[in-house]
């Protein structure tokens, strides 16, 4: 990671503040703030200019008309907290999730990049992340080396050219995550190329190792892996540790294991809190009803983790695995002024919030919301088309079905898919994945998703391609209408009723609702679901999941019906 530079006059204007010449922005009084080098609660005063803390100690700065003197006696202080692993587009979109973190004391996000990297040009994704670097919340990013599914044109997409250009971006701190890493152990030296450019650049590889062998971890890490965060036992954890990876703890909404690992770890006595972080790795927006970070923190508090460790893994070892503890983790001289102040050191939720020098909260009251972002370059869906009969159709000899939530595999299909309406006394429905431009389509059953939901439709999934799913087609294709009347979202449909919707008009992908309004929607929509048989944990990971081919067995991709293990298409899409 590059330094980032303050401007000569700004240097200059900090070391005036230091000498007693100049006023400081802000003085914080009466600070009891945890150090992270020192590992303990440090009392003293910190001095803040602008978005860079310029001192932290016992003495008092010259104090003006302009500066403000915050009073901090009886709170403490922890660093900004860190999301290290977040996928910024679960319906929510960068901004309104970060503007929804940071009341909760979460300022600093690396991020994945796949949306932007699949919906824009790199020139166009770059101004939106500089427009969003330009708000006082930290945005770090991930560059990936594949779609994570089976693209018609993941070759034009993933060049030297266009991952070089993330590559060399200062804020893109992470290559991977790396879901195509079977890639890499058959022999492909494009990826492999990749991510050592990545490692020239001081980036870290993040891993995505589900249940992988101790032989695997080990190849994957002379390939250059630095990082893991899918250990889903302390079985895992320790193999994970013993071949020398940093461990990111999980507590999402498909797999939220963060507190029996902790439990694990303590019972074990393993003493290896200074090499873990945490993660709510993309959880829909749900749940985080009760949190970002900072549920992370609870969740670790309430295992018996030490308070400081507990913090520690939400900021510090974050940016010191990432090499930006010059800028982050650590409340001391040079730092970005992220600050939260809390209750006591079991509250993790923040009474107030400092982010780059910026009040966001204050005594509880959210005093800034991050300004919007402009999304006009990401095209809209604008479906320009319609379904037919013909689209109706379906004669593969099997389906999908769902194992849970993310896991699905094939069955022979037995029912007469010629009828308009399939029973409710089974659990199979239609299932069609439509090219966004009309071009193509995949039409087969699933079974495990409902077993009475008549119409559905979503323009949410891993490609921006239409899922539609249900009993009856034509409600099915009432679903798909209301998808593009909205402009891009996901319905549910019932003789001839809407009975809920979420409008994502984002490139039919992303709301731009606050996280808040977006919570109720999603909630409305699972119940809605569940009514209808849905009996899995998160239907909105279903939906991103049908098409990813970094899990196990048949997935529904824009090159038809894919055999993962085999890795061939079994079912071509057809063309409409």
């Amino acid at each position: 990671m590059q330094y980032p530079i303050w401007k000569i006059e700004e240097i200059r204007h900090q070391i005036d503040v230091v000498n007693g010449t100049k006023s400081p922005d802000i003085v914080i009084t009466n600070a009891t703030f945890l150090h992270s080098h020192l590992k303990k609660w440090i009392t003293g005063n910190i001095w803040i200019v602008k978005d860079r803390i310029v001192y932290t100690g016992s003495e008092m700065p010259l104090v003006s008309d302009q500066t403000e003197v915050y009073d901090a006696t009886g709170q403490k202080i922890v660093p900004g907290y860190i999301e290290p692993h977040v996928h910024p587009f679960q319906l929510y979109n960068p901004q309104t999730f970060a503007d929804y973190a940071a009341q909760l004391g979460t300022t600093t996000f690396i991020a994945d990049n796949l949306t932007l990297f699949l919906m824009l040009e790199n020139k166009k994704a770059f101004s939106l992340m500089d427009e969003l670097k330009e708000l006082p919340f930290s945005f770090y990013w991930w560059a990936r080396f594949d779609s994570q599914t089976e693209l018609k044109n993941e070759e034009e997409l993933f060049t030297s050219k266009t991952i070089g250009e993330w590559i060399e971006r200062s804020d893109v701190i992470m290559g991977g995550e790396l879901t195509g890493w079977p890639r890499l152990l058959s022999g492909d030296d494009q990826m492999l190329y990749w991510m050592q450019q990545a490692k020239t650049n001081g980036m870290k590889i993040e891993g995505h190792f589900p249940g992988a062998s101790e032989r695997t971890l080990a190849r994957m890490r002379l390939l250059g892996a630095d990082g893991d965060h899918e250990a889903m036992t302390i079985e895992e954890v320790e193999r994970r540790i013993l071949q020398g990876y940093a461990v990111t703890l999980r507590h999402s909404s498909i797999r939220p294991d963060l507190p029996q690992l902790l439990k694990d770890i303590l019972e074990k006595d393993l003493q290896i809190f200074d090499h873990l972080m945490m993660t709510t790795d993309g959880a829909t927006p749900s749940f985080h009803i009760d949190g970002v970070m900072d549920k992370c923190i609870q969740v670790a508090l309430d295992a018996g983790v030490k308070p400081i460790d507990a913090y520690l893994m939400a900021s510090f070892n974050v940016a010191k695995y990432y090499n930006m503890s010059n800028l982050h983790g650590v409340i001391a001289t040079g730092r970005y002024a992220d600050l939260n102040f809390l209750k006591d050191e079991h509250s993790p939720v923040p009474l107030s919030v400092l982010s780059k020098g910026i009040w966001l909260k204050k005594e509880q009251q959210k005093t800034r919301a991050l300004d919007p972002i402009n999304w006009s370059s990401i095209p809209d869906l604008n479906l320009s088309f319609d379904v037919s009969e013909a689209d109706f159709q379906f004669s593969m000899p099997f389906g999908i079905e769902m194992v849970n939530d993310v896991i699905t595999k094939p069955y022979s299909i037995s029912h007469d898919t010629t009828e308009m309406e399939l029973s409710k006394n089974h659990d199979e429905s239609f299932l069609l994945l439509i090219d966004r431009k009309g071009k193509w389509k995949v039409s087969t059953l699933i079974k495990g998703f409902a077993t009475s939901l008549m119409g559905f439709a979503s323009s949410y999934s891993n490609t921006g391609d239409i899922l539609l799913i249900g009993k009856n087609k034509e409600s099915m294709q009432q679903a798909f209408r209301e998808v593009k009347k909205m402009n891009g979202g996901i319905v549910i449909v019932e003789e001839e009723q809407i009975i809920c919707s979420v409008q994502l008009p984002i490139g039919g992908v992303l709301s731009n609702k606050p996280v808040e309004d977006l919570i109720e929607e999603e909630l409305v929509l699972k119940r809605e679901l569940a009514a209808r048989g849905f009996k899995h944990g998160d239907a909105i990971y279903t939906l991103l999941f049908l098409q990813a081919t970094h899990l196990p067995y048949v997935r529904i991709t824009q090159k038809g019906i894919f055999d993962v293990m085999k890795k061939q298409v079994l079912f071509p899409a057809l063309m409409r």
